[in-house]
């Protein structure tokens, strides 16, 4: 059929951008239209790779030197707890790496990021109109689709084979077609900004007042993503290349609510001032005016992720939650694997069992995901043994599951989607149990008042994960920590709850404090 265009691609970011370069090296002569709303990129939820994307940014996309240049390389992941507001920093539990990451992950400047990819998406002969509103996508299947936009002052109308939506959270074609889900079951909200002034982490005043802290670790504090956390909220702390700092907050909203304030900045700036590590690090910091952003309800899905001439990749297709940073995993596995079909189907072959097989596995992928890592995972993540245990177990299976595949061959490991087969379902199982445990656990301990006890006292530095047979040794270290903790909830099983305690005591005895934020 005599179409303007064989793609049309709605959203020029990092996943339409994507999506159209892989389209482009499967399928030269493909002819993509990349429609892109803003005149500016934003900023996004998070500013930080993982192993598996930053592997499909170097081995696929090939954006290596691009993101030696001009972002930051990231080292690792560092958790920090505490148990009171008063407690002394070099007395607050600490998590983290001991030497420099094994493997190539960066802090990104996510609005320069998508900048960089739309551009060299053009370059690879992708057409492109910005600004520019979608009004209208007509789908009809294999009789072609519609899209009608706003371009400059005028309105634009072009036929294509495939629609592509790759709008993020606005997802344009689920909620056209009734398919966006919101998740319920995980209503978490986030508040975010870039400071300046926040002190660095590494710097010669900390040897002067902490030198136990400045020798314990053998790589650079500073460019790690740090964690800040509480019981049913945690911040990240992440540097950008320039100086300034990204910071944010996520949190459950069933547990927990930011203090108020007179603005965004201000009160997240309040709320980081009230934790101990936060005080040390953003006494003198101040949040970048005009800079600070809020979402609600950030968990969502879309319950059909293509048919018959329409796709969806990255955030338009679902979004779960911030930490680990999955986000640009999502994106990473969905523009592959979208872009590969649609290379197919542009090259004459029947893609039929692909779109139903995308259907299929999409929705448990996504289940598996939420279910195994996050599902109540903010009843827990303020205390820290549950939280470190966690982490060890969290992220022994993702590297066995998905890093160690990745970098054995790039190709085959992004061409389908996570937890498919018999043993994807199996491994998601197992990983569902352990985290509606560690929930358990949580409770119990918050019951009790143990919560949050030993979030005091010790440091753990571990020499960094490696996507090979090593990574055993943090499975296993992680689940003797999580069966320790079951051997601690045995002993509080016969502990009655603080509310009946509460009850035999005279009316003037003070009640224990629950230690949670």
């Amino acid at each position: 059929m005599d179409f303007d265009y064989d793609v049309v691609i709605i959203g020029g970011a990092f996943s339409g951008a994507a999506t159209a370069l892989m389209l482009k090296r499967k399928h030269p002569p493909a002819r993509v239209l990349i429609i892109e709303k803003t005149t500016e990129f934003d900023r996004k939820v998070g500013e930080s790779t993982t192993e598996v994307s930053s592997c499909y940014m170097t081995r696929i996309l090939g954006l290596t030197n691009y993101l030696g240049h001009e972002q930051l390389a990231k080292q690792g992941l560092r958790f920090w707890f505490c148990n009171r507001p008063d407690q002394p920093f070099d007395d607050c539990v600490e998590v983290g790496p001991r030497y420099n990451s094994r493997v190539s992950t960066f802090q990104v400047d996510r609005a320069k990021l998508d900048a960089h990819m739309l551009e060299v998406a053009v370059q690879a002969g992708c057409d492109l109109w910005r600004p520019a509103k979608v009004r209208q996508v007509d789908l009809v299947g294999g009789a072609g689709q519609t899209v009608t936009a706003d371009v400059a002052s005028s309105q634009r109308t072009v036929r294509c084979r495939w629609v592509v939506d790759a709008s993020g959270r606005a997802a344009t074609l689920s909620r056209k077609l009734g398919h966006f889900c919101q998740n319920t079951e995980h209503p978490i909200s986030a508040v975010w900004a870039r400071f300046t002034g926040v002190k660095d982490w590494d710097s010669y005043e900390w040897r002067e007042k902490f030198p136990d802290y400045a020798d314990a670790c053998r790589t650079a504090r500073n460019w790690a993503t740090n964690h800040l956390f509480g019981r049913g909220w945690w911040c990240w702390i992440i540097p950008l290349r320039g100086g300034d700092v990204s910071v944010g907050i996520v949190y459950d909203s069933r547990l927990f609510k930011l203090p108020e304030g007179p603005n965004l900045g201000e009160r997240l700036h309040a709320h980081i001032l009230g934790n101990p590590v936060g005080r040390e690090i953003f006494a003198r910091a101040r949040a970048i005016e005009g800079d600070a952003h809020a979402l609600s309800m950030l968990a969502y899905w879309s319950d059909k992720v293509c048919g018959d001439g329409w796709a969806l990749v990255g955030d338009a297709a679902g979004f779960i939650d911030p930490l680990y940073s999955p986000g640009l995993d999502f994106c990473s596995y969905t523009s592959y694997f979208v872009a590969e079909l649609l290379g197919r189907a542009l090259a004459g072959e029947e893609v039929a069992e692909r779109l139903a097989h995308y259907n299929e596995q999409y929705p448990v992928m996504y289940r598996y995901w939420f279910e195994s890592l996050f599902k109540n995972k903010y009843h827990y993540i303020g205390d820290a043994e549950l939280m470190s245990a966690a982490l060890l177990l969290d992220v022994s299976s993702y590297y066995l599951g998905l890093v160690i595949p990745a970098y054995r061959d790039s190709e085959q490991a992004f061409a389908d989607l996570p937890f498919r087969g018999r043993i994807g379902h199996l491994v998601g199982e197992m990983m569902k149990f352990y985290n509606r445990r560690l929930v358990a656990l949580a409770r119990r301990r918050l019951a009790t008042g143990y919560y949050g006890r030993h979030n005091a006292g010790w440091r753990e530095l571990y020499d960094g994960f490696v996507p090979d047979s090593r990574v055993f040794k943090f499975l296993v270290k992680g689940l003797l920590r999580w069966w320790k903790a079951e051997a601690v909830n045995i002993r509080l099983m016969f502990v009655p709850p603080l509310n009946a305690r509460a009850a035999e005591k005279p009316a003037s005895a003070p009640v224990a404090a629950i230690t949670a934020d």
